[in-house]
């Protein structure tokens, strides 16, 4: 697998998937007994018209995305987890029987530039 197919794979598996279940559970809380405060966002979001309910996906979105690529500025090493001067490197592998690829290799294109271009 490449930089490439990999950030395809997070914003499908990641990104959408969480815009859509976080969408799912402002329609209809999932579970036998959702939380009082679930229930009562939800309550609201369904009471909400079309453009408004279009204004809080757009925030969903941003919110998601945003999340993301901050969590890959932090795997190419852009944003840092250690305040120290000897600070560590982080190294994203993708290995099957047949590769050992490195993901966020800082000599080719970042990830977070890459699901930006998405």
């Amino acid at each position: 697998m490449k930089s490439e197919e990999f950030i395809k794979k997070i914003k499908t598996v990641v990104s959408e998937a969480t815009i859509s279940d976080v969408l799912e559970n402002l329609e209809s809380p999932a579970g036998r007994n959702p939380n009082k405060e679930l229930l009562d966002v939800s309550n609201w979001y369904n009471s909400l018209d079309q453009l408004n309910k279009f204004y809080i996906r757009r925030i969903i979105e941003t919110s998601v995305d945003t999340s993301v690529f901050g969590f890959l500025c932090v795997l190419d090493e852009i944003r840092t987890v250690e305040n120290s001067p000897n600070k560590g490197s982080l190294k994203l592998f993708y290995t099957n029987e047949e590769a050992n690829t490195l993901i966020n290799n800082h000599e080719e294109e970042y990830l977070h530039d890459l699901y930006n271009n998405l």
